[in-house]
């Protein structure tokens, strides 16, 4: 999936949302164009388009024009995201921020900011803002709406006091100006040069709720499997991965079959693999070498049941090409990490 995404338990959670606001969930889906397959795992993707699109439905449907603010006043991030859940489990605010910049895509992606983290933090005459650098912002303006709201109102629950001082918004003034009053609790600006909050000098001190240092770990391992994953799903080469590695055990993978699957003839795979620098056959290679050695590590599997896993019908061709990626035979390797998998 080439184009932004965010994550399906954000989207589950708009959808449930709405539907409680009288909105009904047949008509919502339909309209957005979402699978709702999808959204059965919190961590599958959903693109963009469709979530901005959702979210236009819900308003219409609901007849709640600021159903974008209610949305993030009303639905804390950690129970729809493992983002949220990250950040409540970070030891102090400072932390929370730099686990926002880190594991930020996994909530949403936004178009504009492959330079760095959507969200950063800048001083401007002696104070201190977060930004919202997302390109284009205006087009639409709910994506700031929930992002910013989210982010005063999650923290508010365990702060004695204010950590955003005021807020600015390139946007202007919409007919429910009001509300963002009420919810925001400070000065809101329309019609400014960026997106940003201003937050307190010394708010990064700040302690957030106590929590486990063991279930902090856990969530950030966690998250740094889904953004792996995100990332070997923008490049075509994890995309071809992930659908020969079911198939790996035939020998004679057809490359024509692939492609089919992934929507192209042969040759404009074949393009695509070369613009990533890399070929149909290295690909599968180096896929079977990996295979190989997770399954000799640890005893996982003997050398022939590892030959016919990874696609050779002949051990001692398999045990040749092994040579050739290892420098070892696969009897050796097998050998020398027997233990591995008793100490992961």
């Amino acid at each position: 999936m080439d184009q932004p995404t965010v994550s399906a338990g954000i989207v589950s959670g708009l959808l449930g949302f709405a539907s409680a606001l009288g909105a009904e969930p047949a008509r919502l889906v339909e309209r957005a164009g979402i699978d709702t397959k999808k959204l059965a795992d919190p961590d599958n993707r959903v693109a963009l388009p469709h979530y901005v699109q959702l979210l236009r439905t819900a308003q219409s449907l609901t007849g709640d024009p600021a159903l974008a603010l209610h949305f993030g006043e009303t639905v804390g991030m950690s129970k729809i995201s493992v983002l949220g859940l990250i950040m409540e489990a970070s030891a102090t605010m400072g932390e929370a921020f730099l686990q926002l910049q880190r594991y930020g895509r996994l909530a949403a992606e936004v178009e504009g900011v492959a330079d760095g983290p959507r969200f950063e933090l800048t001083n401007r005459f002696g104070k201190l803002f977060m930004v919202d650098r997302r390109r284009d912002p205006n087009a639409v303006p709910e994506l700031t709406e929930i992002a910013f709201v989210s982010l005063v109102c999650g923290p508010r629950r365990f702060l004695s006091r204010p950590h955003v001082l005021s807020v600015h918004l390139t946007h202007p003034a919409p007919s429910y100006s009001g509300e963002y009053e009420r919810i925001f609790q400070c000065p809101v600006h329309f019609d400014r040069e960026w997106n940003a909050m201003e937050l307190h000098p010394q708010v990064a001190n700040w302690d957030v709720a106590p929590g486990s240092h063991y279930v902090f770990g856990i969530l950030t391992r966690h998250a740094d499997k889904l953004l792996a994953d995100l990332d070997a799903a923008k490049h075509l080469k994890g995309r071809l991965e992930a659908l020969l590695l079911p198939v790996l055990h035939r020998g004679d993978i057809s490359a024509d079959e692939v492609a089919e699957q992934m929507g192209f003839s042969r040759q404009t795979l074949f393009r695509k693999l070369k613009e990533e620098g890399t070929t149909f056959s290295a690909v599968l290679d180096d896929l079977r070498q990996r295979v190989a050695k997770l399954y000799l590590t640890g005893d996982a599997a003997s050398v022939n049941e590892t030959a016919y896993l990874v696609g050779f019908s002949d051990p001692s061709s398999f045990s040749r090409a092994f040579k050739r990626w290892t420098g070892q035979a696969p009897g050796a390797f097998r050998h020398a990490h027997a233990g591995d998998r008793d100490d992961r």
